[in-house]
C-alpha cells in the first residue's frame, strides 16, 4: 500500500516557486455572517416557509448552523434557498443546505446542516454559491435561506434559529 502526500489547491500554491498568489475568497478572507430568530406558529401547514437569513450570490458558504426548540408531535424542515422578495420571492433549490430535519423528534441544539442535504457538496465548498447552484454566470442577486414544512407541519409554536458564515 502506498503513502499518499497530497496537497490542497491553496496549499499547492504557497508552496510553489514562485509562489502563486491564492484568492482571499478561499483563504485568508473575511468571514461575514447572518443570523435570523424566529417563533414560528402552532399547527402551520406543510408548505409554510420560514425566512431566517439573506447572503449574496457572491457568497462562499462557510457554515450553516441551525437550531430549534421541540415543535410537538410533528413538523419537519427543509433548509435551502429561495429568491427575496424583490426578485420574486420563488423557490431557488428548498432543501439545497438540509432535508427533513426534524424538530418534531425533539429539540435540536446548534447543528451544522451546511452539507446535510447532499445537494451542496463538500466539493464545492470552495464555490461562490452561484456556481455552486450549477449557474453559469453570477447573477448578482441575494437569496434567502429559509426552513420549508415538509410531510410534516409544526404541531406546536417553536423557535428557529439559523446563523450562516460566509465569504465574499
Amino acid at each position: 500500500m502506498a503513502v499518499d502526500h497530497l496537497k490542497s489547491t491553496p496549499i499547492t500554491n504557497a508552496d510553489s516557486l514562485p509562489r502563486i498568489a491564492n484568492n482571499s475568497f478561499v483563504t485568508g478572507g473575511e468571514l461575514r455572517a447572518s443570523v435570523g430568530t424566529l417563533e414560528t406558529i402552532a399547527a402551520g401547514s406543510v408548505g409554510s416557509t420560514y425566512r431566517l437569513a439573506r447572503v449574496p450570490s457572491t457568497a462562499r458558504v462557510h457554515r450553516v448552523i441551525f437550531a430549534a426548540d421541540a415543535s410537538g408531535a410533528t413538523g419537519q424542515l427543509d433548509i435551502g434557498l429561495y429568491q427575496t422578495a424583490e426578485n420574486g420571492g420563488a423557490v431557488v433549490d428548498a432543501d439545497f443546505f438540509a432535508s427533513a430535519i426534524d424538530p418534531g423528534g425533539g429539540a435540536i441544539a446548534p447543528t451544522d446542516v451546511t452539507h446535510e442535504s447532499g445537494e451542496y457538496p463538500i466539493e464545492d465548498a470552495e464555490m461562490p454559491l452561484w456556481k455552486a447552484l450549477g449557474l453559469s454566470a453570477d447573477p448578482f442577486v441575494e437569496y434567502d435561506i429559509a426552513a420549508t414544512a415538509v410531510t410534516e407541519a409544526m404541531a406546536n409554536a417553536s423557535t428557529l434559529t439559523l446563523k450562516v458564515e460566509y465569504v465574499v
